[in-house]
């Protein structure tokens, strides 16, 4: 696994060989979906929120561009550790990483994000209702921000409120919404 772009671009991170609980974004599908976003956001001084955190990939790569204040969710105590340590060896600025189930988290979850990424395990039952929450519950796309939801071809989320596009890279399908007006 790599980071793929910003000041760590290319560095490699070694995650753990037993990961029971954890699917990482492909290197492949990861570049492809920082491709389409730097062309949506600028990252420098964004506030995001990484829900199902893994191996912390997508937060490295978007304090690795200039992302000044990261929430991470992650429930699996190896995996938290995993990323605490990736942290600190990275010496990256203070995110607010949280070692907690990511559905505890979004019943008190307040606040706007301007990028918000979900990659849950594939086998997750309740992936569905994560597009509720997020855009229509909990309102936590920041005005101009965007909810990005890794997914596979078996799910789809065109009539969803909120939802604006889809990006498939084989078995990743990367779905998109924005905030709903007021």
């Amino acid at each position: 696994m790599r980071i793929i772009g910003g000041q760590w671009g290319g560095r490699r991170i070694h995650p753990p060989t037993h990961m029971p609980h954890t699917r990482p974004t492909t290197d492949i599908a990861k570049e492809g979906l920082f491709n389409m976003l730097q062309n949506m956001i600028d990252f420098e001084g964004i506030r995001s929120l990484d829900l199902f955190g893994g191996t912390g990939a997508i937060t490295y790569e978007l304090l690795s561009r200039g992302a000044a204040a990261c929430t991470l969710v992650e429930k699996d105590p190896a995996m938290f550790r995993f990323i605490t340590d990736n942290l600190k060896t990275l010496q990256a600025p203070p995110v607010n990483a949280l070692r907690m189930e990511v559905f505890k988290f979004l019943e008190t979850a307040s606040g706007e994000y301007d990028f918000i990424f979900a990659g849950p395990p594939y086998a997750l039952t309740t992936i569905d209702e994560l597009p509720r929450l997020v855009v229509v519950e909990k309102k936590l796309i920041a005005p101009d921000g965007w909810f990005v939801l890794e997914h596979t071809p078996r799910n789809n989320y065109e009539q969803a409120p909120g939802f604006v596009r889809m990006r498939n890279y084989g078995t990743t399908v990367f779905s998109f919404f924005q905030r709903l007006p007021d």
